[in-house]
């Protein structure tokens, strides 16, 4: 039996949470590029969650690029899939199943290029998600919007605002908020120079070019939430059966979600009202959600992979049932990296919980996060992730920090690199720091990367 809309009475509802047959009346109010499964995981949940709640009452209207992929799944499944919740939260282990009604239908670009230009005329549909990843966040300069299909996301995007803006003559009230979610700085400036460009390359007219900017609010988000992509074979079959139906579409994700929007608009905040959830924020600047992030979460798993990798251990989760390593990463989250974050911006209690909430993800007992995966690229991300923070604590402290150098000798033992510092400036005390990486490197090598962080943290 296959999920669709006719076999929802079926369902039992102590297994997953069926939707009322209400939501499926809801009018369309968003178009959303991409059918991934960030995209499923986290706007398109955050809808559903919010319709259940009355708190949008609206759906998506999908546009895929190509027709390649599951456009057929969702036809078959009259837009439905099946979201699975699995992880810690607040310390305490969370499995949930819910079938998500946010999707409406799915149209696919090559092949219905005039219904996708029609959605321009509906001025209730006024909000725009995208994740076309970041080899699809570029713009074709070759692309005409009156040639048909444009090649590019930013000129598909183009072609759709210049039918909206001709269709209403221009009005300031019927511009588009724009949410990028491709995990790119600035994701929204990018966008709206790309489409600038290419309407003037285009040819439009300069008060389409002014109305771009006036009538429309492209802003810049950033997006936190691990979603894998298709479950395992296994487990598929194991989660079909404890549903009681097939889902080609289904997906699982952690609890934790963040969705972070940078608006300074009064407008876009009214009209995002699905943002009111507690994972989602509208702030003026999104500044201090990716600080938090890149050093917290992203920082601490570079400081740390080239340990676990030399502890012999596959996946994160696994790591963190080692008490040392457990200890580690605990530590060096709030004794060296919090204090380094601290300011006007970013206070004691946010990175404090932060922090809580990346040791919940780590622990996560379903995610098979591999260290490996983690590795790649590590000396880039050593230099842009954890390097401003080694710099600000010997700043600050006018010593070395002590967990951050032992993740750093791993890290050269690890990856055979020769002992070298890529310091962006002179800086006071930094041999300090570099004497100390040099005895743990000394260290790991004779006596293994376990006795040095044992009697590092088991103190």
């Amino acid at each position: 039996m296959q999920l669709n809309r006719a076999i929802l009475d079926t369902i039992s509802h102590e297994t997953v949470q069926v939707p009322p047959a209400y939501l499926f009346d809801l009018p369309e109010r968003i178009i959303q590029f991409g059918t991934g499964v960030l995209l499923r995981g986290l706007p398109d949940y955050f809808i559903h969650q919010a319709n259940i709640n009355n708190a949008f009452n609206g759906r998506v209207v999908v546009v895929k690029s190509t027709s390649v992929g599951q456009t057929d799944a969702f036809a078959l499944q009259d837009g439905l899939f099946t979201h699975g919740i699995e992880g810690i939260k607040d310390g305490k282990q969370v499995q949930d199943f819910f079938i998500n009604s946010s999707i409406s239908r799915v149209l696919t670009a090559n092949r219905e290029w005039s219904s996708i230009l029609q959605l321009a005329e509906q001025k209730q549909i006024n909000i725009i998600f995208s994740n076309v990843t970041e080899a699809g966040f570029v713009s074709d300069i070759n692309d005409r919007i009156t040639d048909g299909v444009p090649k590019s996301f930013p000129g598909k995007l183009l072609a759709l605002m210049y039918k909206r803006y001709v269709h209403f003559n221009g009005a300031s009230d019927a511009g588009y908020i724009i949410l990028p979610t491709e995990l790119i700085p600035d994701n929204g400036s990018k966008l709206f120079a790309m489409i600038k460009e290419l309407a003037m390359l285009n040819q439009l007219p300069l008060l389409f070019i002014d109305w771009l900017r006036e009538a429309n609010d492209f802003c810049n988000t950033l997006v936190d939430r691990i979603v894998p992509g298709k479950l395992p074979a296994e487990r598929q079959i194991q989660v079909n059966k404890n549903v009681g139906y097939h889902d080609e579409l289904m997906i699982v994700s952690e609890p934790y979600a963040l969705w972070a929007i940078e608006s300074s608009s009064m407008q876009t905040k009214h009209t995002l009202s699905f943002a009111n959830q507690q994972g989602i924020v509208v702030v003026p600047s999104i500044v201090k959600y990716r600080e938090l992030k890149l050093r917290l979460l992203n920082g601490t798993h570079t400081f740390s992979c080239a340990i676990a990798s030399l502890m012999g251990f596959e996946t994160v989760k696994d790591a963190m049932q080692h008490v040392a390593f457990y200890n580690y990463i605990k530590q060096l989250m709030h004794q060296e990296i919090i204090p380094c974050l601290l300011s006007h911006n970013i206070a004691i209690g946010e990175a404090t919980d932060f922090a809580n909430d990346v040791i919940d993800r780590f622990k996560n007992p379903y995610l098979a996060h591999r260290w490996e995966s983690i590795m790649v690229d590590v000396h880039t991300k050593m230099k842009t992730r954890n390097i401003p923070l080694i710099e600000k604590f010997l700043i600050k402290y006018k010593t070395s920090p002590t967990l951050m150098a032992l993740g750093y000798a791993a890290y050269i033992v690890a990856t055979s690199s020769p002992v070298s510092f890529p310091w962006d400036n002179v800086i006071d005390d930094a041999k300090l720091f570099e004497e100390k990486v040099v005895g743990y490197v000394n260290a790991i090598k004779q006596n293994g990367v376990v006795i040095s962080l044992e009697k590092l943290v088991l103190t």
